[in-house]
């Protein structure tokens, strides 16, 4: 099972700032990704609180039917240092993604506390950096 952990404002995908973030909504891609997941479950947890997500991470993090987990933590990259240490404790490889290109963005968003603890940072790929995620925690050489 792969899992798939949003933080906050990532429940307006398709109403908030359409010129950075598009037009379509999560829910809407996420029905398409796990038609594409050939059979592979794909779990999903949203939350605009940072203890809710640092649960979220703490619990998927130490199931051992849980492959990876795929993580856009949105603003609270930037400071969050409990959300970076939760993904630091666990076993479970972590890959960030961003839908964003957060480097060609206000230079607050440049930097990532979350980043140096992950596997790996996707962003600047729209919806599609879900897609990539996945498919690096699947692959069998991980």
């Amino acid at each position: 099972m792969i899992v798939i952990i949003n933080g906050p404002n990532l429940n307006l995908l398709g109403q908030r700032e359409p010129n950075v973030y598009g037009q379509r909504s999560f829910e809407d891609y996420l029905c398409e990704l796990r038609q594409r997941a050939d059979g592979i479950e794909i779990m999903y947890f949203q939350s605009n609180h940072e203890g809710e997500l640092v649960d979220a991470i703490q619990k998927f993090g130490f199931d051992t039917s849980v492959t990876g987990i795929v993580f856009n933590p949105g603003a609270y990259s930037h400071y969050s240092i409990a959300l970076r240490d939760a993904v630091a404790a666990i076993p479970v490889p972590v890959v960030e993604v961003h839908i964003s290109n957060i480097a060609a963005r206000e230079e607050f968003r440049h930097h990532s506390v979350i980043s140096a603890v992950c596997r790996g940072t996707i962003a600047g790929l729209g919806l599609d950096g879900y897609r990539l995620a996945v498919a690096y925690l699947l692959a069998p050489d991980l």
